[in-house]
C-alpha cells in the first residue's frame, strides 16, 4: 500500500467536494491514474478499514480513513503552498498530494511556520 496515503487524501479532498461515494474515476483523475488502479487500491483500502467500497458506485472514508487522511491535508495544504509560493511549480498541487505522506509532522509544522513568517515579513515590508 505504498501509494494508499494519496488515495486516502485525494478521497478526503473529493469528499468535501462532493457528497460520498466518491467514484474511482474522479480520483483517479486527481491522481493520474487508471479507474482500474484505483478500484483495486480502494479494495484494498477497504479490507484495512480506512474507507468503505461499492464496485460502480465508489468509496467513502470511513472514521479511521477519515482521521488519516485529515493528518495528511495538513501536511498537503503546506506542501502544495510551498510548491506554488517559494517554488512556483506547475502542478504543485498533484506533487504535493504525492509527497505529503513522506514529509514528516515536524517538517511540516516548521515549514508552515517559515512560511507564514516569510509571508508576514512580506507583508511588513510593502
Amino acid at each position: 500500500m505504498t501509494q494508499a496515503p494519496q488515495y486516502l487524501l485525494a478521497l478526503y479532498i473529493a469528499q468535501h467536494r462532493d457528497e460520498p461515494p466518491i467514484s474511482s474515476g474522479t480520483v483517479a483523475e486527481m491522481l493520474g491514474r487508471s479507474g482500474a488502479t484505483t478500484s483495486e487500491t480502494f479494495q484494498r483500502l477497504a479490507g484495512h478499514g480506512l474507507v468503505t467500497y461499492e464496485p460502480y458506485e465508489g468509496a467513502t472514508l470511513t472514521e479511521d480513513g477519515w482521521e488519516r487522511a485529515a493528518e495528511l491535508h495538513e501536511t498537503y495544504v503546506t506542501l502544495s503552498w510551498f510548491f506554488r509560493d517559494a517554488l512556483d511549480l506547475e502542478e504543485h498541487e498533484l506533487k504535493a498530494m504525492r509527497l505529503a505522506n513522506d514529509v514528516s509532522t515536524v517538517v511540516s509544522e516548521q515549514l508552515a511556520a517559515t512560511l507564514l513568517q516569510d509571508e508576514l515579513d512580506d507583508r511588513a515590508g510593502e
